[in-house]
């Protein structure tokens, strides 16, 4: 098993990294790690804020692990992949405590649902955002609601549909994905902290409060993410799918 999930606390602000030497791709196993230190985070009485990250410098995440997804042979293990990936999201959402987002470099798939997911959402200009599941066959149906969410539903189709075209990071910020874009990694983490420290002085009832009003009409999420998985599972099995991934793995 390679890559790692972390999380260390500095003044009640919890960093949780995630790491994995294929692009910080995100196998299962990462997956549900990242899903339970979310969660552990969110309960601790030592943590105000909640930061995301991942790992390197111009990569945040490359979604999917290919690898895992060429392993799958059947629904049923399909379905349960792409729950990895909707517990995340999940877990975000149930989080009483504000997930912040540091997006250092370019997000694929997945990686953008998480991009979505979280509650405030800062990158730097390399943050160039592609959803290219169309691509492998699949689609985006996990992260969709999500994405949706955030950026309405013409980008999220502008994204879903043309699978293979990159988007810039100013692009992600005039639909609502990014909140704040920066020119260097250096200003983005001088920023956040500035930005996580002001959080640290505001009530954590209000902020809980503040969380609560933002993932409002979301509470039949367990079951649409549920649903969205198995769609997935479906199709990831399908021979054109999985002739997509093989060829995409090696290019």
């Amino acid at each position: 098993m390679q890559g790692l999930v972390t999380t260390s606390i500095d003044k009640s602000i919890a960093i949780i990294t995630f790491a994995h030497p294929a692009h910080n791709s995100l196998p299962g196993y990462l997956l549900a790690d990242l899903a339970q230190q979310i969660k552990d985070a969110g309960e601790s009485p030592d943590v105000k804020v909640i930061v995301l990250s991942s790992d390197g410098e111009r990569t945040f995440c490359a979604g999917a692990s290919f690898d895992e997804l060429m392993t799958i042979r059947n629904p049923k293990d399909g379905k349960k992949f792409f729950l990895g990936f909707a517990n995340v999201i999940n877990a975000i959402r149930k989080c009483p405590k504000l997930v912040i987002g540091r997006v250092q470099g370019k997000a694929i798939g997945g990686g953008v649902g998480l991009c979505a997911a979280v509650d405030f959402c800062m990158a730097s200009k390399f943050a160039s955002v592609k959803l290219s599941e169309l691509a492998l066959g699949i689609g985006p149906f996990v992260v969709g609601p999500a994405i949706e969410r955030k950026m309405g539903l013409s980008a999220f189709s502008q994204m879903a549909i043309n699978a293979t075209e990159w988007q810039t990071a100013d692009w992600a910020k005039s639909k609502g994905l990014f909140h704040e874009v920066f020119e260097t990694t250096t200003q983005l983490d001088t920023y956040l902290d500035h930005f996580c420290q002001n959080l640290l002085t505001s009530s954590p009832e209000a902020l809980s409060q503040i969380k609560q009003m933002i993932w409002h009409d979301t509470d039949h999420w367990d079951s649409l993410l549920d649903e969205r998985a198995g769609i997935s599972g479906g199709l990831v099995v399908s021979e054109a799918a999985q002739q997509a991934i093989k060829m995409a793995s090696i290019a």
